[in-house]
């Protein structure tokens, strides 16, 4: 019979996630550090990061926490020479902060633009860009990014947001042809609405009833109900690990079939 671990091939491997203090980052780094990985979870926020590594740690998992701000150069370079000194190696890449705010472009302040963006799409490009040659060191690895169903169709009130999650899917698209040649692999999971901090902090900003909000986001889709994390976990899961080594280039979407 085969063992999960030999099916996944993750035991020992170096997990980086972004933005894993809390959502789909921290269930995604739990179902890894689960399958025998390393995790390294970078998270702005220090308090709720040290919380998710203790958790981990508190289950027998390897888990490490670095303070890091996606948007910063600085911070991205230097989180990822002191995890090569530490650990030696990067084998997946989870590009997954993110920030969202629910306002058309007439409404919407530069600053929030800039923000969502930066965090989403230039914080996966700057982690890439300093992990990419770590993990060419050592024979490849797997990039993961964050996308969402809005990044392949329009919303209502989150111009931002579904900008930056587009860039990302092509984004995935280059950065698979450019660094193939090297055996790593990239690719884009796309959740729809998911039971996270960020969608909850999405009914705030439109003034909406909490519960009411989650209750409208499930409606419409085939699978009626809201995603959870682990939902998106699996997904990450699949294409960080041996059972997807053929696969580049693609977009995962999640989303109990609301874009079908």
């Amino acid at each position: 019979m085969v063992k999960h671990q030999d099916l996944f091939g993750l035991e020992n491997k170096v997990a980086v996630l972004t933005g894993a203090a809390s959502g789909i980052g921290f269930a995604t780094a739990e179902l890894l550090a689960e399958l025998g990985s390393n995790v390294i979870i970078l998270d702005i926020d220090e308090e709720k990061g040290k919380v998710a590594t203790e958790k981990i740690l508190a289950k027998g998992g390897e888990a490490s926490y670095f303070k890091c701000d996606v948007t910063s150069s600085s911070d991205c370079e230097m989180a990822i020479k002191e995890i090569e000194t530490q650990f030696g190696r990067i084998d997946i890449l989870f590009n997954n902060a993110g920030v969202i705010r629910r306002r058309n472009v007439v409404d919407l302040e530069e600053k929030d633009w800039d923000l969502v963006l930066d965090v989403s799409l230039k914080g996966a490009y700057l982690l890439s860009k300093y992990a990419i040659p770590v993990m060419a060191k050592n024979n490849g690895g797997s990039i993961i990014n964050t996308g969402s169903g809005w990044g392949l169709k329009g919303g209502n009130e989150a111009v931002s947001y579904c900008a930056a999650k587009a860039g990302v899917v092509n984004l995935t698209r280059a950065m698979a042809i450019d660094h193939g040649k090297q055996n790593i692999r990239v690719n884009c999971v796309c959740p729809g609405d998911t039971d996270t901090p960020l969608l909850r902090d999405e009914a705030n900003q439109l003034n909406e009833e909490e519960n009411a909000f989650l209750v409208s986001s499930a409606l419409g889709r085939p699978i009626e109900r809201l995603g959870t994390p682990r939902d998106i976990a699996n997904a990450v899961l699949f294409l960080a690990s041996d059972l997807s080594t053929w696969v580049s280039g693609t977009v995962l979407t999640v989303d109990g079939g609301g874009l079908a």
